[in-house]
């Protein structure tokens, strides 16, 4: 059996992504993760065994959160986002791994909203933000059959292993 999926990152880019969160409450907050998986070998399909084999972000990308409508619980991206996002984790030499937002006064789960516009095998880590302040943050994946989220560990470390 397959070990749950993981996520390793330095202390320095959760503490990023918690402020990213602190500073745009009440509202969302949203950008992409970038760095390795250790299941890609030389194609983009991950290899068998892939969950028992850690993810490490590297670097965040912290992107505009595009909600107009609705900001303090959703949050979008545009097209153009991607791709720089994308083009950013090139330029670096890394992969697009997922992407990060918040939930203010909300816990760090993924909403059902979230489900409906998460695409599978990329990571999605939420961090609670209450009143202002971080508090939790999560990771999950979603199902090849799009049915639910799987939690996926994050493992803070204090310099990346890469």
């Amino acid at each position: 059996m397959n070990a749950a999926p993981q996520l390793w990152m330095s202390r320095h880019l959760a503490e990023r992504i918690r402020s990213h969160g602190a500073e745009s409450y009440p509202h969302e907050c949203c950008g992409a993760l970038l760095g390795r998986d250790r299941s890609l070998g030389a194609g983009t399909a991950p290899a068998p065994g892939a969950a028992e084999v850690p993810r490490e972000v590297l670097a965040v990308f912290p992107l505009v959160n595009r909600r107009e409508d609705s900001p303090r619980n959703r949050f979008s991206l545009s097209p153009d986002d991607v791709r720089a996002a994308d083009k950013a984790a090139r330029e670096q030499h890394l992969e697009l791994l997922g992407w990060y937002h918040s939930h203010p006064d909300h816990p760090a789960r993924p909403s059902e909203y979230d489900r409906e516009n998460a695409w599978p095998w990329y990571s999605y880590i939420i961090v609670s933000v209450r009143g202002g302040a971080p508090e939790n943050m999560t990771s999950w994946r979603l199902a090849d059959d799009r049915l639910e989220f799987l939690p996926e560990a994050i493992e803070v470390r204090q310099h990346a292993a890469v």
